[in-house]
C-alpha cells in the first residue's frame, strides 16, 4: 500500500471524527432545547459585491501583499534576508529578494532531505535490525541497519528472542565515512543536538531521556550492544562483523519511513535526518556516508526537475556551517507539494510544525495572526534563522515561502520572520 493511500485514509478518519463530534453536540443540543420557543431567524439581505482592487483576482491582491512584504523585509532585525513567496494557485512569485543567492540554511536543509526521501523511497519502508549467531559459540552479533530510533521495548523483544549469550558484538558496516560531519561542532554531542553517526542507537543516542535536546552518547552503537548484553547475561561487548550467512536469531523493525520523516521534520531531529540521508544513498547505490547521502539527495531532486544550482551540502540535517541553499529551492519544493502535481511530496506539508501548536513552532506565534495557519520548517544556528513552509491567507489562498536570514540575532530575526508569515495570513 502506498503511503498516499494511507495518508489520505488517516486524513479522512480525522475529518470523520471531527464531523462526528459536531454531530454529537447537535444531538445533545436538540435534546436539551427541543421545547424552547423562539422567533424566526433574523434575515439579512445579500450585500452588494465588495469592490475588488485593480489587478486583484477573486479578491486576492498580490500586488498589495508584495508591497507590504517588501516593507517588512527591510527590518534590520533580519540582517541579510533572501527569500521567495509564491501563490500556489496561480504559480505567481508574489515577492522575492535574491532568491537564487544561497545562504546558510540551518535546519531548513531537512526540507531537501524529506523531499528526496519521499521521491526516492517507499513511504512504508521499514529498517530491520537483526541479531545473528556469531562465529564463536555463545556469541551473537547485532547487524545494524541504520535504525537510530530503537527503543528499550525493542531491545527487550530482541533479548527474549535470543535467550542467553556470553558475548554481544555489533556490526556497523552498513554505514561508512566519518561519524562527525564537516562543519559540525563536537560540543553539540553533549549539547544534545547530534550524536556520532553510527547505524544503531537507542532513542537517537539520548542519555537518560527518549526525546528532546538532552546530552547524547559518544558511543551509540556500543550502547545498543550493551543494552542487549545486560538482558541476555553477556559479560563481553564489542564491535565485530556478522558472519556471512549466519543464522538469524532475532529481528526488530523500525517505524515506516513516512512516520520517521514526520518525526524528523516536526522536532528538527538532526540524527534522524542524517540516518534518512544514508537510507537514500544506499537505495541509489552510493557510499552510505555523509558525502554519499548529500550526493544522492541532490541527484534525486535534480531528476525530479528541481534546480539545485548554488546548493552546497555537507550534511542532510543542516547542522553544518558549510551548507548553502538558495531560498528559491526551498520555496519550489513546498510550492510543488501544494499543487496537484506534487502528490508524492504532499506528506511533507503535513509533517511541517504548526505555528503555536506543534514541534519547533509550539511556543511561537502565541499572539500572532499566523497561529494555527502557518506550517513551516524552522532553522537556527548562530547568526542564522530560517523559516520555510506554507500559509493559508485570510482570503483562502495558500502561499508557499522560503526565508533565510543570515548575520542576524536569533530571537529578533525569529520574531521578524513570524511577523512576515503572519502578514501573508492577513492578506
Amino acid at each position: 500500500m502506498r503511503f498516499k493511500k494511507l495518508w489520505w485514509g488517516v486524513t479522512a478518519g480525522v475529518t470523520a471524527v471531527a464531523v462526528a463530534a459536531v454531530a454529537g453536540v447537535g444531538v445533545l443540543t436538540q435534546q436539551r432545547y427541543a421545547d424552547l420557543e423562539h422567533a424566526p431567524a433574523y434575515a439579512v439581505e445579500r450585500p452588494e459585491p465588495k469592490i475588488v482592487p485593480a489587478g486583484a483576482e477573486d479578491g486576492v491582491d498580490n500586488a498589495a501583499l508584495a508591497a507590504e512584504l517588501t516593507r517588512l523585509a527591510a527590518d534590520p532585525a533580519l540582517g541579510t534576508l533572501h527569500g521567495q513567496v509564491t501563490d500556489t494557485v496561480t504559480g505567481e512569485v508574489v515577492w522575492s529578494e535574491s532568491p537564487d543567492e544561497p545562504l546558510l540554511p540551518a535546519s531548513s536543509t531537512k526540507i531537501l532531505t524529506a523531499a528526496a526521501a519521499m521521491l526516492e523511497l517507499d513511504p512504508v519502508h521499514r529498517l530491520t535490525t537483526e541479531v545473528v549467531a556469531g562465529d564463536v559459540p555463545g556469541s551473537v552479533v547485532i547487524r545494524a541497519s541504520g535504525d537510530v530510533w530503537l527503543t528499550e521495548e525493542q531491545i527487550d523483544d530482541l533479548a527474549e528472542q535470543v535467550g542467553q549469550a556470553d558475548t554481544v558484538f555489533i556490526d556497523t558496516s552498513v554505514w561508512s565515512g566519518p561519524a562527525l560531519m564537516e562543519g559540525w561542532d563536537a560540543a553539540d554531542i553533549d549539547g544534545g543536538y547530534v550524536a556520532p553517526m553510527e547505524p544503531a542507537m537507542l532513542h537517537g543516542a539520548r542519555i537518560g531521556a527518549t526525546e528532546g535536546d538532552v546530552p547524547r552518547s559518544h558511543t551509540p552503537a556500543l550502547d545498543v550492544a550493551q543494552a542487549l548484553a545486560d538482558r541476555v547475561g553477556a559479560d563481553t561487548v564489542g564491535e565485530g562483523s556478522a558472519p556471512p550467512g549466519a543464522e538469524v536469531l532475532a529481528s526488530t523493525e523500525s517505524e515506516v519511513l513516512a512516520e520517521r520523516v514526520e518525526d524528523m521534520m516536526v522536532w528538527s531531529d538532526n540524527v534522524m535526518a542524517e540516518a534518512i540521508g544514508r537510507e537514500i544513498a544506499i537505495h541509489r547505490g552510493h557510499e552510505p556516508s555523509a558525502e554519499g547521502a548529500t550526493t544522492a539527495t541532490l541527484e534525486v531532486l535534480a531528476e525530479h526537475g528541481f534546480d539545485t544550482t548554488g546548493v552546497t551540502l555537507n550534511d542532510n540535517s543542516g547542522l553544518s556551517t558549510g551548507n548553502r541553499i538558495p531560498p528559491r529551492l526551498l520555496d519550489d519544493i513546498l510550492h510543488t507539494a501544494a499543487t496537484a502535481e506534487g502528490e508524492e511530496l504532499r506528506p511533507i506539508l503535513a509533517a511541517l510544525p504548526v505555528a503555536g501548536g506543534t514541534g519547533t513552532l509550539m511556543d511561537r506565534y502565541q499572539d500572532m495572526s499566523g497561529r494555527g495557519w502557518v506550517r513551516a520548517k524552522t532553522g537556527t544556528l548562530t547568526g542564522t534563522s530560517a523559516l520555510a513552509g506554507v500559509v493559508t491567507a485570510d482570503s483562502g489562498r495558500v502561499y508557499s515561502f522560503g526565508l533565510l536570514s543570515n548575520d542576524s540575532a536569533i530571537l529578533p530575526a525569529r520574531a521578524a520572520l513570524d511577523n512576515f508569515a503572519s502578514t501573508i495570513r492577513e492578506s
